[in-house]
């Protein structure tokens, strides 16, 4: 994966996409310095993406009839330096304080109504994101590049920190799981030093959510890599499961490596097969870590095209839905008791490489002439969380291609742009869709009522009519951004954490309904 969003995949923008961003992004601000807002109550959920079954629908009092009555309450400098920019996550707000984490997985608590830091608990360790944190039972959940940890949700005190990487190659890009006291986290083969470098393997460890003991672990690519882990590497999770009320979680799984292959094993021939359980959406047993079925969308993947996003759990034509989508830009709807597909639609540009895979698998590569361009690329697709209102899932899509140049060259020519796009959760059905011709739309989107939230790598928010796509509300952000906004009550917080031009400055960017 690749970017401060999706792995490396959202998680992480890398530096070569803050350069093609510096040269299209005009430096901004929002002209307005922390501030203290009146004392309101807030609560949320706890939860990176809204509840336990990621629909981040948030609900709360910012709908059509009021939207233009948002104002910025405060302000929060993002101080975390990296290549992969500052910022990659969603913030929490719980008991009236928002939790954050930066890319330097430094994590923060702030008094949500004047913007006040209460605490600060500093890690300085440089990740590419998108990781964040989850607030549960009195204990504030995250990760650093290489350790699960537990902070005290009223002090940030560390409480426990475990290690899961198992060498140099692997790392933790992601906002844990929580459900019934057991934490998720997941270990991929990409850190910031090393792109799946071989022998990285995925493991997604259940841990106790009082102590951090090592409850079970589910390995999403096996340990021997298809016999060649001097070579290969492959799998983990970019974002936060899902669970449902049945004891069960949904993980979506990123992509095997080397790709395309090497120049001595090409297509992928050093990893035969489908590489399961890779661009897949996997169930379990949440307590056991027991496999209950997956559904492999891109089997033998060539491309950078993890299916990572966090699986969306809905009920739609009398059935519970699972919906998942990655960086193929293939966006799935499962029956989530059988893992059946329900349906399926492709997002976003593509031009005829969706297939390629099966064609290295059938020995067919001569089909397969570099130098050739493939959309989506590394940093297209869906790359960032998707939000449902129960009716209508809207999809952040990146439109940018990646040209095979050799097994072993690879290149992102640009340009870059995107679109919101919505689909009828019962079938799929495109209901509307919104181009943003000059930004890429790197940002997790959020519902609110009757308004869906996006934002774009130039530092645009935007809200947008569920029903019609009509534009209802925007904002220019005083930095690029690759996160989406968190809404709660009459409050949203939109992180612009991708400086991509001179001038501008990396912030958390509190607005509330009045200021």
């Amino acid at each position: 994966m690749m970017v401060g969003t999706g792995g490396r995949g959202y998680g992480g923008v890398v530096a070569a996409l803050v350069a093609m961003l510096a040269a299209a992004v005009l430096a901004t601000g929002c002209g307005s310095s922390s501030s203290a807002g009146e004392a309101v109550s807030y609560d949320g959920t706890g939860y990176p993406n809204g509840d336990a079954a990621n629909t981040r629908n948030a609900g709360g009092q910012i709908k059509a009839s009021t939207v233009n009555e948002l104002e910025i309450a405060w302000t929060n400098p993002i101080e975390a330096e990296s290549a992969f920019g500052s910022y990659a996550s969603s913030p929490i707000l719980s008991k009236g304080v928002v939790y954050s984490q930066d890319l330097a997985s430094n994590v923060q608590a702030i008094e949500a109504s004047s913007g006040d830091v209460l605490w600060t608990k500093k890690y300085e360790l440089p990740d590419h994101g998108p990781n964040g944190v989850v607030v549960q039972g009195g204990m504030v959940y995250g990760a650093t590049p290489t350790s699960a940890f537990a902070l005290d949700q009223e002090t940030g005190k560390q409480v426990w920190s475990v290690p899961l990487i198992r060498n140099e190659q692997e790392g933790i890009d992601m906002a844990p799981g929580y459900h019934d006291g057991i934490v998720y986290v997941s270990t991929v083969p990409v850190n910031v030093g090393e792109f799946y470098g071989a022998g990285a393997v995925g493991i997604v460890w259940a841990l106790d959510g009082k102590t951090g003991k090592k409850l079970w672990h589910f390995d999403t690519v096996p340990k021997n890599l298809w016999g060649k882990p001097d070579v290969n590497s492959g799998g983990g999770l970019w974002y936060t499961p899902a669970f449902d009320e049945h004891g069960s979680i949904y993980l979506g799984v990123g992509n095997p490596a080397p790709f395309p292959g090497t120049e001595e094993e090409p297509w992928g021939s050093s990893r035969p097969g489908p590489n399961l359980y890779s661009d897949a959406l996997v169930k379990l047993n949440a307590k056991t870590g027991k496999l209950e079925w997956y559904y492999q969308v891109t089997p033998h993947a060539l491309y950078d095209w993890d299916f990572q996003n966090p699986p969306i759990l809905v009920k739609a034509g009398g059935k519970e839905l699972v919906l998942g989508a990655g960086k193929s830009g293939i966006v799935a709807a499962l029956d989530a008791k059988t893992g059946k597909p329900v349906w399926k639609k492709t997002v976003g540009k593509h031009n005829g490489h969706d297939d390629d895979g099966l064609l290295a698998m059938r020995g067919e590569t001569s089909k397969l002439k570099p130098p050739y361009l493939v959309y989506p690329g590394s940093l297209g697709g869906v790359i960032a969380p998707m939000a449902t209102d129960g009716k209508t899932v809207f999809i952040p899509v990146v439109n940018a291609p990646l040209e095979i140049v050799t097994q072993t060259e690879r290149q992102e020519p640009g340009p870059l742009s995107g679109e919101l796009v919505a689909l009828d959760v019962k079938t799929g059905a495109l209901k509307w869709k919104h181009e943003f011709p000059n930004a890429a739309a790197f940002g997790f989107t959020t519902v609110a009522n009757d308004l869906v939230f996006a934002t774009t790598s130039d530092g645009n928010v935007q809200a947008f009519d569920t029903d019609t796509g009509r534009v209802a509300w925007q904002e220019t952000l005083p930095s690029g951004t690759n996160a989406g906004v968190m809404v709660a009550g009459d409050m949203l917080i939109a992180p612009a954490g991708l400086a991509a031009a001179e001038g501008q400055t990396p912030q958390l960017v509190a607005f509330r309904l009045g200021g």
